[in-house]
């Protein structure tokens, strides 16, 4: 049996998951849990883009873990594959779901349902998707997951991948802000968020890192 020591640093790299054809859209249109495309192109490309990344540090990372959906499968399968080791997946990290606006554009949104964006955009921790979840959701059932795989894996190196929102409301609580505020944190296709955790103290080190895809994938 191994024993961590209490000055052990636990290193939880979270991945938003490559491009499909729903983010490349212009305007892009919402992507939650009821949309489960696969990458596109450039998606794959950029899924390679983050295996060739961490195929560097291949003998340091322990594991990679993914939501369900088929665009974070898919991109945490390459990250895998570059280490020699295959992806699990956590159901509870599945994308947001944006209820009746799946599939919708923000301006068609605003247009069709004002009242329900108006409160959305003002509050989103507490107003939810028309029909769907709000960010507080989104964060209470994706923070414990994140917390169980940070003690499960102590003084180790793991990879998730995720979406979004998901990720958004994660950065939002470890930089203390107030999660409604987490509409404004930014996360590319293909970005890599470092959260680290020593000491018990658990903290956001990197955030929307792209250094890592060629110039024309960023």
């Amino acid at each position: 049996m191994s024993v961590v020591s209490a000055g052990a640093i636990t290193h939880l790299y979270l991945v938003r998951h490559g491009a499909t054809e729903a983010n490349e859209r212009v305007p892009f249109i919402l992507q939650g849990r009821g949309i489960d495309l696969p990458l596109s192109a450039r998606g794959t490309a950029q899924a390679a883009a983050l295996a060739t990344f961490f195929a560097g540090d291949r003998d340091r990372i322990q594991q990679v873990y993914s939501s369900g959906m088929v665009r974070a499968r898919q991109t945490a399968a390459a990250i895998a594959a570059s280490l020699g080791q295959s992806a699990a997946t956590l159901d509870d990290l599945q994308e947001c779901d944006v209820g009746r606006w799946e599939g919708m554009d923000w301006e068609s949104i605003r247009r069709e349902f004002p009242d329900a964006h108006r409160c959305f955009a003002d509050d989103p921790d507490r107003n939810p998707y028309l029909e769907g979840e709000s960010y507080g959701d989104v964060l209470r059932r994706a923070w414990p997951v994140i917390d169980q795989l940070l003690t499960r894996h102590a003084g180790e190196r793991i990879v998730v991948v995720a979406h979004n929102v998901v990720n958004r409301v994660l950065i939002a609580k470890l930089l203390g802000l107030e999660i409604r505020r987490a509409q404004g944190l930014h996360q590319g296709n293909g970005c890599v968020n470092l959260i680290r955790r020593r000491a018990g103290r658990t903290e956001l080190v990197t955030y929307n890192s792209l250094f890592h895809l060629p110039s024309d994938l960023r």
